[in-house]
């Protein structure tokens, strides 16, 4: 039998934890052992099955595919991020793209598996670098007298221009451009425009506004 007695006791169980997964697949790694591929005529006699819900069929055709997520995760182990946590997220993008897998659009099942897997492995890495790096208007940024805690949002929606003399008693330059630098692109000429750090001059929330088109969005009253 073609299927591997390692997978037969732990095999994929997409429903449920991936640790089993990941160790099976690392001792193919460490022994150099990943099957063979399937010939064309048994990867065409297991997609019948697996189109028939064929379970075993199923998880033989990812047991034989697991190379193909040792190759596209090599791309990506210089990147910085743990190579076992890539091998986990590699083997799910896999396993969804059998669970998937339509023969009728003519697509070769390796094709379809890799971008299946690359597609999961930048999804995490994407959602990753979001983590670590992106700051919304609605992060905190500081706290008022009151120990409250104070949002880029706060200071922006505040009603009148005297914002601003407050605003510099509690944030200096320096700290209001190392939060603008992380906001996404409208974000910041907003913030850049109403408090001047571009040229020193500060716009009104109303020239703002009318700049950004946005209509009665920056307009909030305590």
């Amino acid at each position: 039998m073609l299927y591997h007695p390692i997978f037969k006791r732990i095999i994929f169980n997409s429903r449920g934890s991936k640790g089993g997964t990941v160790f099976a697949f690392i001792g193919y790694i460490h022994n150099s052992s990943f099957p063979q591929p399937l010939s064309e005529e048994e990867e065409r006699i297991f997609i019948d099955r697996l189109v028939k819900n064929d379970v075993e069929a199923r998880n033989i055709l990812i047991e034989h595919n697991l190379r193909l997520v040792a190759h596209i995760t090599k791309k990506y182990e210089h990147c910085g991020e743990d190579i076992e946590e890539l091998i986990s997220i590699g083997t799910m993008g896999l396993i969804k793209a059998i669970n998937t897998f339509d023969p009728n659009k003519g697509t070769r099942l390796a094709t379809y598996a890799a971008r299946c897997i690359e597609n999961e492995i930048l999804m995490h890495l994407r959602a990753k670098k979001k983590q670590r790096g992106e700051v919304s208007l609605y992060n905190p940024i500081g706290i008022d007298k009151e120990g409250n805690e104070i949002t880029l949002i706060d200071v922006l929606g505040t009603e009148t221009d005297t914002v601003v003399d407050a605003v510099e008693n509690e944030f200096d330059q320096e700290k209001i451009r190392k939060y603008v630098s992380q906001l996404n692109k409208r974000e910041r000429d907003v913030i850049e425009l109403r408090y001047g750090l571009i040229n020193g001059l500060r716009k009104t929330q109303k020239e703002i506004a009318k700049k950004n088109g946005i209509i009665k969005v920056l307009y909030f009253k305590d």
